[in-house]
């Protein structure tokens, strides 16, 4: 079994000895997970949770980042992700950085952690969208959700997105209907203007199909997941209610 990795130094020189604990702490097993969704060699398989604990010690040094990235390592780009200063990276970067990925659950986790937290999310959300790759179109849907929890996002965006995905989600890439099918959610639950329009579009675009692969992955219904969501906010609300009224008496 792997052992929780502990760093001495946290600077972008100790490169090497980052490596080294990642790969200490890679197991065949998780390379077997890795590898059903889509990670390629090099590879070490190291678990979400001790990629986690080594962010905790490390915090923010962009500087390693750009060094993890470049190994080519699947961990180590996972890492990268974590701890690489989105102010710091440009256009030019994080497409740089996109045109490497060629598997879903990284582009995840560089849109969650990197380009959502980059200066421009919108025009790069609006600029990905339009591309024929898979994995960069996934990435610009991805972005979309992102900015659908924003309040202060304009609507209009989200229209128009909806109208295209209601449009073209049937014939996108196989990642890209994944990730159109998360931003319609994310709309539907934005705001109560977008919900019973979305549910109707939902309606019309009928069961989303992915394929998902050796794993035991689903594109869960947006109807049923909009409304559970929902469902559980109202909840949330009543019970904070409660607790004000509480300690006001």
């Amino acid at each position: 079994m792997a052992q929780s990795m502990t760093l001495k130094r946290t600077s972008s020189r100790m490169l090497d000895e980052i490596i080294t604990a990642l790969e200490a702490a890679g197991t065949e097993q998780t390379r077997k997970i890795y590898r059903r969704h889509g990670a390629r060699e090099p590879l070490f398989g190291v678990s979400f949770a001790e990629i986690r604990h080594l962010q905790k010690q490390i915090k923010r040094d962009h500087d390693l980042a750009l060094g993890l990235w470049a190994t080519g390592n699947a961990d180590a780009r996972l890492l990268a992700c974590f701890v690489a200063d989105p102010r710091r990276m440009t256009e030019r970067d994080l497409d740089a950085w996109l045109a490497d990925i060629d598997y879903y659950v990284l582009v995840d986790v560089f849109v969650g952690n990197v380009a959502s937290k980059a200066p421009g999310a919108r025009p790069r959300a609006e600029r990905w969208i339009e591309s024929d790759r898979d994995w960069t179109a996934q990435a610009g849907w991805d972005l979309v959700g992102h900015l659908a929890s924003d309040p202060d996002e304009d609507d209009a965006l989200f229209e128009r997105c909806l109208a295209r995905i209601e449009r073209e989600i049937a014939t996108t890439g196989n990642r890209t209907r994944h990730s159109m099918n998360a931003a319609l959610i994310s709309i539907g639950v934005r705001s109560d203007r977008f919900t019973d329009v979305v549910i109707a579009a939902a309606g019309r675009i009928g069961p989303v199909v992915v394929d998902h692969g050796e794993t035991g992955c689903v594109t869960p219904p947006a109807i049923p997941y909009i409304r559970k969501t929902l469902d559980y906010r109202a909840a949330q609300a009543e019970k904070r209610a409660a607790k004000t009224a509480e300690n006001r008496n």
